[in-house]
């Protein structure tokens, strides 16, 4: 029997987490740690009469290089590209200690917890080697990640709790860019209509419109048929319903027919939006050319058709989420986005 390519280097002993297919979202993770240096180490590292001259300069150098080198010391840590590092140093008098800070962001497709680690770990490391001459009985302990963000899990925080001073970098409350907005989810599969199996995609929509703070005022399951769906668009319409999101029927089958049936109501074509879900999606899932994702504006709604499967779902959120409330506010005629581009927005391309 022959034995699919994937399942057969999964068996190696070693090899990177598979993230091909995953798509790129913001990154960011903060670390800290602590190394004790003892009366006689401190008072030099304070005073800047070490032999080997001031360190906290160069530890915080150290820190970044470390960060960028992360993947070269630690052999199934993924190789990316930073777009923010920055370490700090903190003397403790008391207990004769430095703490080392690191922050690290980029948007990939996997985090940046160990390039943050790996940043506190060589300044630590610097602030020993260089203190060592005057004092080696040096202790680095306590190295740990405070904050991590982005992924699927979202924002995650150290058990323990985090340093005050840090407090700022948590979120006082979920950003809802969707508030108030009236939506309606329409999913488009004989199956998912049978009962033949759940409708994952539009749960996921829901529950994705809600993270967002929309306000869900219908969530319906259709047939891929061309006159219920236009039903259902025009009461929802008649409904003055902001944001219309449809999940199925994009493909290439015969059943599939949700971008034609938007296409035959009186529209106007939002070509972009379309464009965007492809070409964000294409590197990694390349079958994504072939959808045909659209986006209308409908009387007053913003209607936009996505693919039927979970991951484009999630994916197609993720591309749309920073777009989706100006597009919205231009619809709605929004003064305040008026009164935005009179302040130098970058609105000139609308």
């Amino acid at each position: 029997m022959k034995q699919n390519m994937k399942d057969f280097f999964t068996q190696s002993k070693y090899h990177m987490a598979d993230i091909t297919r995953k798509s790129p979202s913001f990154r960011r993770a903060i670390a800290m740690g602590q190394i004790e240096v003892g009366k006689i180490g401190f008072k030099h590292i304070n005073e800047k009469t070490l032999p080997k001259g001031d360190i906290l300069n160069l530890a915080e150098i150290a820190g970044v290089q470390g960060a960028k080198n992360a993947w070269q010391q630690i052999p199934l840590c993924h190789p990316l590209l930073l777009d923010h590092i920055a370490v700090f140093l903190e003397l403790d008098k008391d207990i004769n200690s430095i703490f080392a800070y690191s922050i690290v962001a980029t948007t990939a497709k996997t985090g940046v917890e160990m390039e943050a680690l790996a940043a506190v770990n060589a300044a630590l490391l610097t602030i020993y080697d260089l203190t060592k001459p005057v004092e080696p009985a040096l202790t680095i302990k306590n190295i740990r990640l405070l904050i991590k963000e982005g992924g699927k899990k979202g924002l995650w925080v150290h058990p323990d709790g985090i340093p005050k001073k840090l407090q700022q970098f948590l979120p006082s409350k979920p950003k809802q860019p969707l508030k108030g907005i009236k939506s309606a989810i329409i999913t488009l599969s004989d199956r998912a209509y049978n009962k033949q199996y759940e409708d994952k995609s539009g749960k996921i929509l829901n529950e994705n419109l809600h993270f967002l703070g929309a306000k869900i005022i219908d969530y319906s399951i259709l047939p891929d048929e061309k006159n219920l769906l236009k039903e259902k668009i025009f009461e929802l319409t008649k409904k003055k319903v902001d944001l219309i999101i449809t999940t199925g029927g994009t493909g290439l089958a015969k059943r599939d027919i949700t971008p034609q049936t938007i296409t035959e109501l009186e529209h106007i074509a939002v070509d972009g939006i379309g464009e965007l879900l492809r070409s964000s999606s294409a590197s990694f899932v390349p079958n994504s050319w072939l959808s045909r994702s659209m986006a209308a504006i409908i009387g007053n709604s913003l209607i936009i058709c996505l693919p039927g499967s979970s991951g484009a779902v999630k994916d197609g959120i993720e591309i749309l989420k920073p777009i989706l409330p100006h597009a919205l506010a231009h619809i709605r005629g929004d003064k305040n986005l008026h009164n935005e581009a009179k302040n130098g927005e970058e609105n000139d391309c609308l």
